[in-house]
């Protein structure tokens, strides 16, 4: 199976996992800070490192139907946010691909 390691970032500023401090996201990946998830404030990036994602399933969300993929960190497991894959409304194209990571589930590491 073979070691599995982790990325390191480097910037301004570092978003981390809240219970491991593994590096997930910088500053300049943040595409807006306009989104709520499950436990409040979310953050759309563009790119994320560090996170394992789960299998695809629909879901119906406050701008309508997506096929999303839950994102886990890669070191402890916790639930950090979800992944876009495929967004069914014209106007929420540019969702896909990004990822959502949940304000209250990050830390600043640096």
């Amino acid at each position: 199976m073979g070691m599995s390691y982790r990325r390191y970032l480097n910037g301004a500023r570092i978003y981390g996992c809240s219970s491991c401090k593994t590096h997930l996201a910088t500053i300049h990946s943040m595409i807006s800070r306009a989104f709520h998830g499950q436990h409040g404030r979310a953050y759309l990036f563009d790119g994320v490192v560090n996170v394992i994602e789960g299998e695809p399933n629909d879901r119906v969300m406050t701008t309508g139907n997506h096929t999303v993929r839950d994102i886990y960190c890669c070191k402890c497991g916790q639930t950090l946010g979800w992944k876009y894959d495929r967004a069914y409304e014209a106007s929420q194209k540019y969702k896909e691909g990004k990822f959502i990571l949940e304000r209250n589930l990050l830390v600043d590491v640096q």
